[in-house]
């Protein structure tokens, strides 16, 4: 019988073509083979909101070879990503190559492991078309704000803009917060600080509180003065000392939300980024002799559950690595919070054995720092909680109270491994003991430091805050934050600087123009309780029509009313003014985009067209003159033109340099310098040489063109094929190897 099994990623494909073996054949579709069409709606409103699916432009001559693929074939597993969107492209796939059900059979796998991999072929099932719904759903919804709102904005704001459901919410979330600091008034405040010492001589510090009636504000100078003059001459004494003893728990294992919250304070990756490795990891990992394993499991999730056979392989680990004491009683079960889509288990390797350090030679810098988080994070999810010896001191001075606190650890527990980072690194506790003491014991003061300080706006998000704030207020999916992230900067809405993120003129002005006329849209309920409803599509709940209509009755109104009344509003884009100052009418010159980015205008235009090169920081660049003509340089003395017999002379072009005829322009003989390589070509024998074609692309071609032919895109290997001897070729950026010989047909 013949197997055929469909995968979205190559690299996926090629790990469990490996766990497989011969009667399977493995092939990619390279993601999503049909889609709504680009250049119209693509959705029949009046007829229960139909989509009208076309294949993807250029997945032609791919769908007629996975067509043949599957005639061939008597079952087909499409054994697409576990999730709304992999159910959805399943879907798609047995529409578009017209499959039966009976032939058509839905696999997945939670981990790309052999007998994960293996048990997801032995129990197939049919595409659950709930969660396929629940993706159309939510693409459907996608499709109608996005092109029934886009001209409204480049009616009113702009051509070329556009407009999206989640997207115009997010932007709206750091619009406002713009907005609190813009109008943020700081308010002053003071606090004091003792630096004291026991009679042996150890120093501490401690901070004002108040008196035994509770805490005191100092609000000015004048307040801490009167501290101040009171207690800097009086005697200090211990009024009371508390001791205790605080357990320390560990964080659950990852969800795609807090991995990329963590990834991003920690190593400053952007979710995206986080996302795009993760998925590596998952899809598989070549580690030589040790065959290639998908390292984590699936890396789209918000559950925190872990199977008893992880939890059980974690508690081995730690036994054999920290010891008995390291283990708590019983296995630790986090509680997943309500409304979360339990299919998956949390984020966690795949395999005890695969220490991040003992395979860090076959990974790359980026995977393994992702790894080893994941890999630090499960195991000290599964360890003892620490335990800390606390210590508060209350001391007294003039009837005013100081406090001081510390701690030390007694059992580092989990913290031996693992701590997780908080987005306000002010709120990270140090380790800090403080001296014996007694109550009644007097202390010297050292030095008495009133400090003024000034109350702080709220802080810009960073991509971890931001993802956190999303997940708090259910906006959006964790499969879709870094996508929306992604489209606001790219669309020009907001902008980072540094870790920041901040709206730009267009961000604003679009937000306003969208909360005065589309409030619905980005409202923050209103989005959480859309993600809700595609939940309950997914569970069966609710009918895709039922949501769909739903949603529209409103937003229909909504955007008749708005294409009346948005003349009235005013939503100019204000542009950005810079230092710099037009020498032809002497204003200040504003920054403004173009085809090929950022460049400075004359705010007088059409009058004044004057208009001047910047940097991505919106600084002038100078516009440098032309070099002087440089000296001439000959190829070596042996190389001779082929049609004249002049030498050849090396010049530069736009894709580098190359040897041509010195009798240029009657003679336009042209030649690539070619670089040699230690390889010999299969077909004649001579040296295979690197050379480069046009937009700078490099490919690999015999010294003895035209005469011999052979070129290929991929990397030429030294060694030898071991089935034929003849020569072995490397994919470019991936580990897949392959013999050139087709009849042969080696592949590692």
């Amino acid at each position: 019988m013949a197997h055929l099994v469909i995968v979205e990623s190559p690299s996926k494909g090629g790990t469990i073509k490996s766990y497989l073996g011969k009667g399977y054949k493995v092939v990619a579709s390279i993601g999503h083979i049909r889609d709504l069409p680009k250049s119209t709606l693509g959705v029949d409103i009046e007829n229960d909101f139909e989509p009208k699916y076309i294949n993807i432009r250029g997945k032609g001559n791919l769908i007629t070879e996975l067509k043949k693929e599957a005639k061939n074939a008597d079952v087909v597993y499409l054994a697409t990503d576990p999730d709304r969107e992999g159910e959805a492209i399943a879907w798609h796939l047995m529409n578009a190559l017209e499959l039966s059900p009976e032939k058509a059979k839905r696999v997945t796998f939670n981990s790309v492991t052999k007998p994960v991999v293996k048990e997801g072929i032995r129990n197939p099932r049919e595409i659950d078309m709930n969660l396929v719904n629940s993706q159309q759903a939510r693409r459907i919804l996608d499709r109608i704000v996005g092109y029934k709102l886009s001209p409204v904005l480049w009616k009113k704001i702009k051509s070329g803009l556009s407009a999206g459901r989640v997207q115009s919410v997010v932007t709206r979330i750091i619009v406002e917060r713009e907005n609190e600091i813009k109008k943020f008034n700081p308010e002053e405040y003071w606090t004091i600080e003792a630096n004291l010492e026991t009679d042996e001589k150890k120093s501490f510090k401690a901070s004002f509180y108040g008196t035994e009636k509770g805490k005191m504000e100092l609000k000015c100078e004048k307040d801490a003065a009167v501290v101040r003059d009171a207690t800097v001459g009086a005697p200090f004494s211990v009024k009371s000392i508390k001791k205790s003893k605080r357990l320390k728990h560990p964080a659950p294992p990852f969800t795609t939300s807090t991995l990329q919250q963590e990834a991003n304070r920690r190593m400053g990756y952007h979710s995206e980024r986080t996302m795009r490795i993760a998925q590596e990891l998952y899809e598989g990992i070549s580690l030589g002799s040790l065959g290639t394993h998908g390292l984590i499991t699936y890396m789209r999730t918000d559950s925190l559950r872990i199977s008893e056979t992880a939890a059980d392989a974690a508690k081995l680990y730690i036994t054999e690595k920290f010891g008995e004491q390291y283990c708590p009683k019983s296995p630790r079960v986090y509680k997943t919070k309500k409304n979360v889509q339990d299919a998956h288990e949390a984020i966690r390797p795949t395999d005890m054995k695969l220490d991040p350090d003992m395979i860090k030679g076959s990974l790359s810098a980026d995977q393994y720092r992702i790894y080893k988080l994941i890999w630090d994070r499960f195991i000290s999810s599964q360890m003892e909680s620490a335990v800390l010896d606390t210590v508060s001191a209350e001391i007294e001075s003039a009837g005013y109270i100081f406090r001081a606190s510390g701690y030390t650890v007694r059992f580092p527990g989990f913290m031996a491994l693992y701590e997780e980072k908080t987005d306000d690194e002010d709120e990270t506790e140090k380790e800090a003991g403080l001296p014996a003491m007694s109550e009644g014991d007097s202390l010297k003061l050292l030095e008495l430091s009133p400090l003024q300080h000034f109350t702080q706006p709220p802080a810009r998000f960073t991509e971890a805050s931001l993802v956190k704030l999303l997940e708090e207020k259910g906006i959006g999916r964790p499969s879709t934050w870094a996508t929306i992230i992604t489209t606001i900067i790219s669309r020009g809405y907001v902008e980072r600087e540094g870790k920041n993120f901040v709206p730009t003129s267009l961000g604003e002005v679009t937000t306003q123009l969208m909360l005065d006329n589309f409030n619905d849209i980005v409202d923050y309920d209103f989005t959480a309780r859309m993600e809700d409803a595609l939940d309950d599509v997914e569970g069966g709940d609710k009918e895709m029509t039922a949501v769909l209509k739903s949603f529209y009755e409103k937003f229909a109104k909504d955007l008749a009313k708005a294409e009346k009344e948005i003349e009235k509003g005013n939503y100019k884009v204000a542009a950005k003014e810079t230092d710099i100052i037009c020498e032809k009418c002497g204003s200040k010159m504003v920054i403004k985009n173009g085809r090929f980015g950022k460049f400075a205008a004359c705010p007088n235009y059409p009058e004044c067209k004057n208009t001047k090169p910047i940097d991505a920081d919106g600084n002038l660049l100078k516009v440098e003159e032309k070099p002087a003509a440089e000296e001439v340089k000959y190829a070596p003395d042996d190389m001779k033109c082929e049609k004249c017999g002049k030498r050849m002379v090396i010049k530069k072009g736009r894709f580098g340099s190359f040897y041509a005829c010195e009798n240029y322009p009657e003679c336009k003989t042209t030649k690539a310098i070619a670089k040699d390589t230690n390889v010999k070509c299969p077909l004649c024998g001579s040296k295979i040489v690197i050379k480069h074609g046009r937009k700078k692309t490099v490919f690999y071609s015999c010294e003895g063109y035209p005469s011999c032919k052979f070129s290929t895109w991929d990397i030429p290997l030294e060694e030898k094929c071991p089935d034929c001897g003849g020569l072995l070729l490397r994919k470019k950026g991936k580990e897949n190897v392959y013999c050139h010989n087709e009849k042969c047909g080696y592949k590692k």
